[in-house]
């Protein structure tokens, strides 16, 4: 299984995901778009992994190297490549098909349970869990991309998770970080955990070491799908 990562900074790796990685004997490929790189327009890979970030998709001025990877989602979604987007890799996938980012009424920082709509799922959106707790952190939110599947939502906000086709997933969630990840986290975004109805404390983030097991856990069924998926 061939897999390509886009990261935003040096600070917000795929977490756990490296562990699955090395269980399976897969090194990655990478564009760190913060060095200056850009991906190959002859990119191959079986599954194209778009990570989180601090910066919004809007900030293209600041940024400008988010136009081409848009338009590079845009293109692998139309050839119908695996995608799975990851907090700001899941608004990403949203503006490549068309959707508006905008800020949420409040940030969503920290842990929140995330439970299933009514919507029917297909392809590997059948790994994730009907409900969990599940690591936020975010400030922003987006509209259904059009012929989008909306399947997971929260009391704070309610495009949690969509699926575009049987293997393009948008996580607006974490469930790859662990507490180092998380840890690096507040030390890099601190300005990001000012008092709010759904921020919780530093403290409490990284209290309960066993919330990232089970968030992991996850993960890892989510990526055994894709890699079925793979070998099907």
């Amino acid at each position: 299984m061939r897999v390509h990562v886009f990261q935003h900074v040096p600070f917000e790796g795929i977490g756990s995901i490296q562990a699955w990685l090395d269980r399976h004997g897969i090194t990655p490929g990478y564009t760190r778009f913060f060095a200056g790189e850009t991906p190959a327009r002859d990119l191959a890979a079986d599954l194209l992994i778009v990570m989180g970030g601090p910066m919004s998709v809007n900030d293209t001025a600041a940024y400008p190297w988010l136009h081409a990877e848009i338009e590079f989602i845009a293109a692998a979604v139309t050839a119908e490549r695996p995608v799975l987007g990851i907090c700001l890799g899941a608004q990403l996938i949203a503006r490549a098909l068309g959707s508006r980012i905008y800020p949420h009424a409040v940030k969503e920082i920290g842990w929140f349970p995330v439970r299933a709509t009514p919507s029917p799922r297909t392809g590997v959106a059948g790994a994730l869990p009907g409900e969990c707790l599940a690591f936020h952190w975010h400030g922003e939110t987006f509209d259904l991309p059009p012929g989008a599947v909306n399947l997971l939502t929260s009391s704070a906000c309610a495009h949690q998770a969509f699926q575009a086709g049987d293997t393009v997933l948008g996580l607006q969630f974490h469930l790859e970080t662990t507490e180092e990840t998380a840890a690096a986290l507040v030390r890099n975004c601190p300005q990001d955990l000012a008092p709010g109805p759904c921020v919780q404390p530093a403290a409490d983030i990284l209290a309960d070491a066993t919330r990232f097991a089970s968030a992991n856990a996850l993960m890892d069924d989510l990526l055994d799908a894709y890699l079925r998926r793979t070998r099907s």
